[in-house]
């Protein structure tokens, strides 16, 4: 069920459905955005890095972290578009097999300059 802006208020948390992501999904990442680096796509390659083994796209965990704040509801009443993402940092690599979970922090609301839409400040 979607949420509208006079639904939201600071300091309201709301955490995502888990997600695992698989080998599949980081090869279908490799094939459709052409980033085959072997980091990512060769296991044997991957055993001499740093980590031991292959690391998801940090944009494809990104990617499915935005998926599964939608899956909130959230943002489906109260959000026009994604104007970006603030404070965003890959700190740590997301490995295959691994299961990503996502938070939203309520930060502040206000409608928008036009008055017909609302956005919401989150983290």
């Amino acid at each position: 069920m979607p949420l509208f802006l006079e639904d939201l208020e600071a300091g309201q948390s709301f955490v995502s459905p888990g997600r695992t992501i698989t080998e599949a999904d980081v090869m279908s990442f490799a094939a459709w955005t052409n980033d085959n680096n072997q980091v990512h796509t060769d296991a044997e390659f991957a055993k001499g890095t740093r980590y031991g083994q292959r690391i998801v796209h940090g944009m494809l965990g990104a990617s499915l972290c935005l998926g599964l704040i939608a899956r909130t509801g959230v943002f489906e009443g109260s959000a026009v578009a994604l104007l970006g993402i603030d404070g965003w940092r890959f700190t740590a690599p997301v490995f295959i097999g691994d299961t990503v979970t996502c938070t939203v922090d309520i930060l502040s609301t206000r409608p928008t300059s036009s008055g017909t839409t609302a956005s919401s400040n989150a983290r």
